[in-house]
């Protein structure tokens, strides 16, 4: 299941297999502990205004997909981009088999 976050709207919604929450406070509702730890840790380092961590390793979370919008990944090129997401999770990068990562810009 795909988890998003969305600010700074205040309301929560299910549907279609995404978890939409709209806080002012990021929270990470429905999460497995290793999920919300990697939540946590790009919440706040990079302050995202959209963020998607799923485990897709089959919830062994060896292998976790990752989309983020965040203002300070604008206008980097794509590898300094995802060299910026992996330093925020290098001590966690040790133990993963596999990140997939999507930067998007962010949405007004």
């Amino acid at each position: 299941m795909y988890r998003l976050l969305r600010l700074p709207i205040r309301q929560t919604s299910a549907t279609n297999g995404f978890l939409r929450s709209y806080a002012s406070q990021p929270t990470a509702p429905s999460l497995t502990e290793g999920e919300k730890h990697i939540f946590d840790k790009l919440t706040k380092e990079l302050k995202p205004s959209e963020l998607l961590v799923q485990d897709v390793s089959g919830g062994c979370g060896s292998f976790y997909a990752i989309t983020i919008a965040s203002e300070q990944l604008k206008g980097l090129p794509i590898l300094k981009q995802h060299r910026r997401v992996k330093e925020v999770l290098k001590e966690d990068m040790a133990g993963l088999h596999g990140l997939q990562l999507k930067v998007v810009d962010p949405t007004s």
